[in-house]
């Protein structure tokens, strides 16, 4: 496989997506977290839950266009011509392709979770964002390898799995370090973000948990049961490098699980505060470099195609 324009394009686009529909999962957990702190104007967790909000809506806005833009780019890549050209390869790929039909699946989810970014809270509200959630997680798991097996299969249904734990895990980490607790600076928020520190070190571990567990399934189903494909196809080291981006983010969250948050909640203390924060923002951006790697991953042909080669 030889990168080109388009498949960097290809790339950068479903790295946006990732990307994006994690910091809005991750927003709207947070939001839901911290909306019994942010009662009243004054409470001391109302900025952060305001700043979840935004971001929600910012990161499902930011999440549209990026489908869109992937559409373009692989419409073009699809029939073989220029950018500018394939807007007319458009309604062709919607309706005749796999690819179409997936995409309409994830967009669609997509502009669900947009309207339940805008509206107001309640139990109606959060069942349509987590139907939209899921919707999205299936379709992109559509787009991906795990559409060879058909649509109807195990690996579309362990990949849509994979999708929502990586989402939840990265998104939740992306979100508040990026986002959200750094709005939780102040001393008479230190409560608020011990509590929301805790409760995201907890679920982010049962997410991992998922995603070890289906990242492995994939990786089996993709090098096709052999060790010599990862070290020797391009597909195989673009997956360790993902795997070592996942390493170093289990680095930072390991220090933050076992000693800094436990710090915190014996001291208070501004300085071990801000280091969770830190521990956070650099466990983040290790993330986006997961996400980044996820979609060159699923652009490259799989490991087992190499061993058919």
């Amino acid at each position: 496989m030889r990168p080109d324009g388009l498949w960097i394009g290809q790339v950068a686009m479903a790295a946006l997506m990732n990307v994006a529909f994690a910091f809005a999962l991750g927003s709207a957990l947070l939001g839901a977290w911290l909306e019994k702190d942010a009662r009243t104007a004054v409470a001391p967790g109302r900025p952060a839950w305001l700043r979840a909000q935004r971001s929600m809506r910012a990161a499902t806005i930011v999440l549209l266009l990026a489908d869109l833009g992937w559409l373009w780019y692989e419409a073009a890549s699809m029939s073989g011509s220029a950018l500018p050209a394939a807007f007319g390869v458009i309604p062709t790929v919607l309706v005749q392709t796999h690819v179409g039909h997936a995409w309409g699946v994830a967009f669609a989810g997509a502009v669900l979770l947009l309207l339940t970014a805008l509206a107001d809270h309640g139990t109606l509200r959060n069942a349509l964002l987590w139907l939209a959630v899921i919707v999205v997680a299936a379709g992109k798991a559509s787009l991906g390898h795990a559409a060879d097996a058909g649509v109807v299969s195990a690996a579309i249904g362990v990949h849509t799995l994979h999708v929502l734990a990586t989402g939840v895990w990265g998104g939740l980490v992306i979100a508040a370090g990026l986002s959200v607790l750094p709005t939780l600076g102040a001393s008479t928020a230190r409560g608020v973000l011990i509590r929301t520190g805790v409760q995201l070190s907890s679920v982010s571990l049962v997410a991992f948990v998922f995603v070890l567990a289906t990242g492995a399934f994939n990786t089996a189903r993709g090098s096709g049961g052999s060790l010599d494909v990862i070290w020797t196809s391009t597909w195989g080291h673009v997956l360790l490098l993902k795997l070592a981006l996942v390493a170093l983010a289990l680095l930072f969250a390991a220090f933050s699980r076992f000693s800094a948050l436990p710090r915190l909640r014996r001291t208070a203390s501004t300085v071990d505060a801000h280091t969770v924060v830190n521990l956070l923002y650099f466990e983040a951006l290790a993330m986006i470099g997961v996400f980044v790697a996820a979609a060159a991953l699923s652009h490259s042909v799989p490991g087992f195609a190499a061993l058919v080669g």
